[in-house]
């Protein structure tokens, strides 16, 4: 099926659900199928201060997200099925419009059973929802390495005190046909203080993935390319890997978490890293951040136990809303070299990134980033791009 043929069946079924909603007038706790709709819009902008090194950033702005979704209940299943029409800003029509969770899963006494596409189970950052993560963009890391939205079946469970999860994922995805390969992936995570609003998780994910023949076939190259300076700024991306010779190259991936919430002060971290093999060369990434969050107005971050992330906010305080003040730090850096040769890449991205979000309510704010960026190439000693980034959203979601 072509991917404008499976776009248009994503969207159809979201449209679908919408239309037959209200219909379904029973009382929700007996009714054998329910639909509830929601969604997400995303605003944002970029100024930039580039400096002479490296091609100049563009300011700019975007609808970086705009989302549409339908979930609910049928005959025993729980089903979701979710578009995202931003796309539609740079080509109109089909092409513009991308299919994300388009899902149906089953519960049990021992977990659930997922089958679809979805967001695999990958790092702390990553699975932490873009309407409730503390900066515009999530760390280097997570954002590049993190296997999102693919199709899968998956198995997860909720324990006393943490969760686990594991899946079985084609490297393709609704709207990507030129991903070719096949993977298995899985998190856990652990909550050793868990009072309320005083918490510690720990986290860990696996994933391998093996890719065919990237480069060649119609099938894509295989790059690890991160923005470090907003999604906005795409020269300042630095490449830290890339395979395109056509042999099938095995990847295996790793990121441990660690988090902290005591009342208004929170803080988190991750460590993760990747092995690119081709069998005739082979890269190494790695990448780190770290950050802290302080509510001013004293609200704590919310933390959902079934699924082991971060969710909403809890009850706000003032009637005028919530702010919060947060500072991270992310580096990545990365290796490549063909067996028994020099390195073809020595490089790292480092960000330091200051923010401000004032929620009005717990699912409208706004958000401002200050984002200073530099990149380096360690062949040659030199900084290839230093960029400062004023950048902000306005969200809502509903």
């Amino acid at each position: 099926m072509s991917t404008t043929t499976n776009t248009i069946a994503a969207l159809a079924a979201v449209l679908g659900a919408c239309v037959a909603a209200p219909a379904l007038a029973a009382d929700e706790d007996t009714r054998p199928i329910t639909a509830e709709l929601g969604g997400r819009l995303h605003w944002d902008f970029a100024v930039f201060d580039n400096d002479e090194r490296g091609a100049p950033n563009r300011n700019d702005t975007q609808f970086r997200r705009v989302w549409l979704d339908v979930s609910g209940r049928f005959y025993g299943f729980t089903y979701k099925a979710e578009v995202d029409l931003a796309g539609l800003q740079d080509a109109p029509g089909s092409a513009g419009i991308v299919a994300r969770d388009v899902y149906i899963a089953k519960a049990f006494d021992a977990g659930t059973l997922t089958v679809g596409q979805f967001k695999q189970y990958f790092s702390l950052d990553d699975r932490t929802g873009s309407n409730y993560g503390a900066f515009l963009e999530r760390g280097m890391g997570p954002s590049t390495l993190a296997p999102i939205y693919r199709k899968a079946v998956s198995w997860q469970a909720t324990l006393p005190h943490g969760t686990w999860a594991a899946s079985a994922y084609s490297l393709e995805s609704i709207d990507n046909s030129a991903t070719k390969g096949a993977a298995v992936g899985g998190r856990a995570t652990w909550l050793p203080l868990d009072a309320g609003s005083t918490l510690r998780h720990l986290g860990l994910s696996l994933a391998h993935e093996a890719y065919d023949h990237p480069g060649t076939r119609r099938a894509a190259a295989l790059v690890l390319r991160p923005r470090p300076a907003n999604d906005l700024a795409d020269n300042s991306r630095l490449t830290l890997a890339r395979f395109d010779a056509g042999r099938d190259t095995d990847v295996d991936k790793w990121s441990l978490e660690y988090a902290e919430v005591h009342g208004p002060l929170s803080w988190q971290g991750e460590y993760s890293g990747a092995v690119l093999d081709d069998g005739a060369q082979q890269a190494q990434v790695q990448a780190a951040y770290g950050f802290v969050s302080w509510f001013v107005t004293g609200e704590s971050r919310g933390y959902d136990r079934k699924t082991g992330r971060f969710s909403r906010i809890k009850a706000m305080r003032h009637r005028t809303g919530a702010l919060e003040l947060a500072l991270r730090y992310d580096r990545m850096w990365g290796r490549q070299h063909p067996d028994g040769m020099a390195d073809t890449i020595d490089a790292s991205m480092r960000a330091v990134t200051l923010g401000a979000n004032w929620y009005f309510q717990p699912n409208l704010r706004v958000m401002f980033d200050v984002i200073d960026s530099r990149n380096r190439d360690h062949r040659t000693g030199t900084t290839l791009d230093h960029t400062l980034a004023y950048t902000g959203r306005f969200q809502y979601d509903f």
